[in-house]
Order: structure tokens, then sequence, then C-alpha cells
């Protein structure tokens, strides 16, 4: 990303990480429209010019959190279905990490889904990009033994995130107190029996 200017310290990585958790508390609590340079600077405990030492303006700090989601989210999950026995666990295992990232922090939500007022095409990256990896690893699995029928690997993709987005939405946001075990599962199991006689 052009726009940000990664540090070569362990100072300036520091700072840069102080900057991005400032900034993601400050847009979570304040909008993106809402929060200031000098919210995220004053949040972060440093001095307004040395936000401009990382980043060019707000909204490429704001590219960057959304970058840094989807790169976490993505790793966390890649790690969690590292041993699944095949396709159906995985999906299980990466919908409960899903589901524990974003019950876990709050502000993934939030940040995101504003990106569709802030700059639509920023949204539509996001979601793309996503699908694109899940994509991937739907039509590595297609015909396989525990993998997916013939199915159109974008399709499957896209709607296998928009459950994963509202049971998200349902379970980690609307109530906490879920176990979200129990409810990966139920996903899973009516995903293979299908939900029609």
């Amino acid at each position: 990303m052009s726009h940000v200017k990664r540090p070569k310290t362990k100072r300036g990585r520091q700072t840069f990480q102080a900057l991005l958790n400032a900034a993601e508390h400050q847009f979570y609590v304040l909008g993106y429209h809402g929060a200031t340079i000098k919210d995220i600077t004053s949040d972060a405990g440093v001095g307004l010019g040395t936000f401009y030492i990382y980043f060019n303006d707000k909204k490429s700090c704001y590219q960057y959190l959304l970058l840094q989601y989807s790169h976490y989210i993505r790793s966390q999950i890649a790690q969690k279905i590292e041993q699944a026995k095949d396709r159906r666990e995985a999906e299980r295992l990466g919908l409960l990490e899903f589901l524990e990232i974003v019950r876990d922090n709050a502000s993934i939500y939030h940040i995101i889904w504003e990106s569709l007022y802030i700059d639509k095409d920023l949204f539509i990256e996001y979601y793309t990009t996503f699908a694109q990896y899940y994509m991937r690893a739907i039509e590595a699995n297609i015909n396989t033994k525990g993998g997916y029928k013939d199915v159109d690997p974008e399709v499957l993709a896209y709607t296998l995130m928009g459950i994963a987005n509202f049971i998200g939405l349902r379970y980690t946001m609307f109530d906490k107190s879920t176990d979200l075990e129990k409810i990966a599962s139920q996903v899973i199991e009516m995903l293979d029996k299908g939900i029609f006689n």
C-alpha cells in the first residue's frame, strides 16, 4: 500500500502499532467521519505530526486497517483448519474461528461495514478479495473425498461468507453468551444435510 510507510525500527513499529490501535478504537467509537487524526494521535499518545510519518491521511490509515483485518482473519482461519480431516470439518472449524474472532474484536464488523459508506470500492474490494481466497480452497476441493459437490465456487464462497457474516452478527454481536461451538456445528449440519424435505 503506497499511502502507508512501514517503519523499519523497533520503536517505529511500536509507534505505528499504537497509531493503528488508536485508529481502530476511534473509528469504532466515533465512526470514520467522527474520528479526527488529532483524536487518533491523542489516543496513541503521540504528536499530530507523527501520524504523517506513517500515513498520508486518515483514509490510508483506514484502508490499512481493513487490509490487516482481512489478513488476520484469513491467517487465523488457515491455522485453525490445518488439521481438519476434510472440508466439512474445515468449514466448521473455520466458521468457529471466525465467530470467535468477531466476538472478541467488537470493532471488526463496525469498521468493515462502515467502509460501504466511506468508499463503496473499499467495501467491494474487502469482500471480493476474501472471496477470491475462499474460491481457491473450494476449487481445490470440488469432487474430492470429503470435499464439495460440483458447484460454482464463487456462488458457494459468497453463500458461506454470507452465512458466516449473519450468524456472526446474531451470535456474537446481538448475544455474546452463546455456545459458538454448538452454533458452528449446527450450521455445518444444516449445510451437510440440506434444509429442504
